[in-house]
C-alpha cells in the first residue's frame, strides 16, 4: 500500500469507537480509508453500525495528524506494514472477521509455508508441559512448520525456545506495540526469533499497555493459524481464551491431557471433555490429524485394517460417510440420527480401527 493509503488507514483506526469489524464495513461501502474520512456523514449514518458516537469524531484532524507520526515511527524503525487486503497479509487471517485492518511486523516472517500452528499454554508450566512442547516441536521439524505464540511466561516463550533449537521458523504476536517487550526479562530472546521468524502486533507504538490487550492479541495467534494447541491450562486462562477464538474460526484445536488431580491440567481436561479440543497424546497426531504429508520416505504409513467387524452404529455412520464422502460430526449425527456424544466416541473408535480419518475442518472420511 501506498504511504498516503497507510495514513488514512490510520487515521480511521485512531477514530474512537471504529475496531476492525467496523473499519472494514466503512471501507467496502466508501471503497478506501480516503474515502470514508472523506465521505459526508449523512451518507456514513446510511451504513449499518455507524452511530452519532463514531460520526461526531470522524472527521476531526487530530487522527491525520496521529496517523502522520505513527508513520514516521513505522519509517524509523523498519516496520512492515500489511494491509488486511493485500498480497503479504496472512491468509488464514484474511477470513477471520474480526482480523486486524493493519498488521505491523519486525523480523524475517516468510509464509510461503502455511502449515502454521499455534501453541499455547499456563505461564507456569511443569516440567511434564515443558518436556511435551519440546517433543513435539522437535517431531514436528520434518514437516517445517511455523510456531506461532505469544511471548509470554512458561508455554509461549517454552514453544519459541524450541522453535529456534530445532531452526523452525516462529513467530511472536505482541501484545502491545513494537516498541516495548513484554515481560522485559524476554527481550534477551528477541534476536533469536526475528532471526528465525519475527513478531506481528496490530498495536500503535502510543496505545497504553494493557492487560485487556492479551485478549486481543489472542484472535491473531488463532487466526494465523490452522491449529491450535493446548499444552496445559488451568481451570481459567488466556490460552483456553484462544482455544475457544479458534473454535470460533472453525480451526482444530488440540489440548494436552492430564491428571485429574493435576491444577494445570483442568483446563485442557475441560476442553476435550466439552468436545472443544481433540486429545493430544502423540505429536504424530498433529500432521495426521492435519493431513500434512513429507515429501520424503519418512511419512508415516496408516494402513485399514482388512475385515474389521463392525457395530449396527459404526455400520451407519460407515455406510453415511462411504455415500457422502467428508462430513462434519454434527451432520453426520443428524444425518444419522444419533447423538452427538454417541457419535463422537464411534468416530475415535472407527479411527482406531483405521477405517476413517479426520481432516482439517473438524471433517471426517472413510480411508
Amino acid at each position: 500500500m501506498t504511504e498516503n493509503d497507510l495514513l488514512y488507514t490510520l487515521a480511521l483506526q485512531h477514530v474512537p469507537k471504529i475496531g476492525d469489524i467496523t473499519a472494514k464495513r466503512l471501507i467496502s461501502f466508501c471503497g478506501s480509508a480516503e474515502a470514508v474520512l472523506k465521505e459526508k456523514k449523512q451518507t456514513l449514518a446510511k451504513i449499518d453500525g455507524i452511530g452519532q458516537a463514531i460520526l461526531i469524531d470522524i472527521h476531526k484532524s487530530n487522527h491525520l495528524k496521529a496517523a502522520g507520526e505513527e508513520i514516521h515511527f513505522i519509517k524509523e524503525n523498519k516496520i512492515k506494514v500489511s494491509y488486511f487486503k493485500g498480497e503479504s497479509y496472512p491468509e488464514k487471517l484474511k477470513h477471520c472477521i474480526d482480523g486486524p485492518i493493519l498488521l505491523f511486523q519486525t523480523g524475517n516472517i516468510s509464509l510461503e509455508q502455511q502449515r502454521i500452528i499455534s501453541i499455547v499454554g499456563t505461564r507456569k508450566i511443569t516440567t511434564n508441559g515443558i518436556t511435551f512442547c519440546n517433543n513435539l516441536v522437535e517431531q514436528l521439524k520434518p514437516y517445517n512448520p511455523i510456531i506461532v505464540s505469544g511471548f509470554a511466561y512458561g508455554t509461549d516463550i517454552t514453544a519459541h525456545k524450541a522453535a529456534i533449537k530445532n531452526g523452525i521458523q516462529t513467530i511472536g504476536c505482541l501484545a502491545h506495540g513494537l516498541n516495548q517487550i513484554y515481560p522485559k526479562v524476554h527481550k534477551k530472546y528477541m534476536v533469536d526469533v526475528e532471526n528465525n521468524g519475527g513478531f506481528f502486533s496490530d498495536f500503535w507504538s502510543t496505545d497504553v499497555f494493557d492487560r485487556n490487550n492479551f485478549i486481543k492479541r489472542n484472535r491473531i495467534i488463532a487466526g494465523l493459524s490452522e491449529a491450535t494447541i493446548v499444552i496445559e491450562s488451568a481451570e481459567k486462562g488466556g490460552s483456553l481464551v484462544t482455544a475457544d477464538i479458534a473454535n470460533s474460526y472453525n480451526r482444530d484445536v488440540f489440548a494436552v491431557p492430564g491428571r485429574v488431580t493435576d491444577s494445570q491440567s483442568i483446563g485442557c481436561n475441560n476442553l476435550i471433555k466439552h468436545q472443544k479440543a481433540m486429545m493430544l497424546t502423540n505429536p504424530l497426531d498433529v500432521p495426521y490429524i492435519l493431513n500434512w504429508k513429507l515429501e520424503d520416505d519418512h511419512k508415516p504409513v496408516l494402513q485399514k485394517q482388512l475385515f474389521v467387524e463392525l457395530d449396527a452404529t459404526e455400520k451407519t455412520i460407515y455406510n453415511y460417510l462411504k455415500d457422502n464422502e467428508k462430513q462434519q460430526l454434527d451432520v453426520i449425527a443428524i444425518n444419522c440420527r444419533l447423538p452427538i456424544f454417541k457419535v463422537s466416541s464411534t468416530l475415535l473408535n472407527m479411527e482406531l480401527k483405521g477405517i476413517i480419518r479426520p481432516l482439517p475442518g473438524k471433517l471426517f472420511e472413510v480411508v
